[in-house]
């Protein structure tokens, strides 16, 4: 029985090392949307070209979530998959791939899908899909897999922290004034994912020090120990993320923490010197 590991493009990875064999992972693309122009989601993205176009523009842009045609052609690939999508309090992505299942499903009922809406992003994705990984590798049973998976990611957290708001402020979801001020006073805002998958603002504060000073304190607040892994993810920052790793390490010794750069969909939202925090 072969195994597929599918998620689309908003979890960062575009490769799954260590994988057993008969187990493969793969991505389906969101799409961006800047005026009349539209980005793919995938490695052959330019991100750095992607957030001038963005920061050039004046109007509004927006994100398009996969089709189910997308996510069938994947499904289709393997015995037993097990799809991970963003929060469906961003995107449709999940109900897209609920689409996709039902339509594979239908014609090849034989086959086992299971789908995650992991209600959050980034980092917090990249932990779901390791886990996936090691429970097919331990050979348990799609069912078990399923659940444990599940368990696991209801204990996961993810934080945000933003240095830039053109974006928010050219969706309208930002005063314009508002929006800049906070650029002129270098203001950072802090929020998390909440249970409903949606984000959740935490706090505000002066310069980069203070929101990495404040993003361990949530770690802490939220009963992170060090003994999971943590995923960082930066938008065009890794030396913020580098010191927010190795504040992590100092303070939780033995933590393991991974640096990844954001994909063009988390980009989209974290924008320039934007972190999420997965763990």
């Amino acid at each position: 029985m072969t195994w597929k590991i599918v998620a689309d493009s908003s979890c960062e990875l575009r490769r799954l090392e260590g994988l057993a064999p008969g187990v493969s992972f793969d991505i389906v693309p969101l799409k961006i949307r800047v005026g009349e122009r539209e980005f793919v989601d995938n490695a052959a993205l330019d991100t750095a070209a992607m957030m001038a176009a963005m920061g050039n523009y004046n109007g509004p842009t927006s994100t398009a979530c996969p089709s189910p045609e997308e996510w069938a052609e994947k499904f289709l690939q393997a015995d037993q998959v097990i799809a991970l999508t963003i929060t469906s309090g961003l995107s449709g992505t999940y109900n897209s791939a609920v689409v996709a299942k039902e339509m594979v499903l239908e014609s090849h009922p034989e086959k086992k899908i299971y789908v995650l809406d992991t209600l959050a992003t980034g980092g917090q994705m990249v932990l779901d899909i390791w886990k996936a990984r090691d429970l097919i590798q331990a050979g348990l049973p799609f069912t078990q897999v399923c659940a444990e998976l599940e368990i696991y990611n209801q204990q996961r957290h993810i934080l945000f922290a933003l240095a830039n708001f053109d974006n928010l402020v050219k969706n309208g979801r930002m005063n314009r004034l508002v929006g800049f001020v906070a650029g002129a006073m270098n203001m950072r805002a802090v929020g998390r994912g909440n249970e409903a998958g949606k984000i959740e603002l935490l706090h505000k504060t002066r310069g980069e020090t203070r929101m990495l000073a404040y993003l361990l304190e949530a770690m802490d607040h939220s009963g992170y120990d060090g003994s999971n892994p943590v995923v960082i993810s930066h938008c065009f920052n890794e030396n913020a993320a580098r010191l927010l790793a190795g504040g992590i390490r100092n303070k939780w010794s033995g933590a393991q923490v991974e640096i990844l750069p954001t994909s063009g969909l988390t980009s989209f939202y974290a924008e320039k010197q934007g972190l999420i925090v997965g763990y």
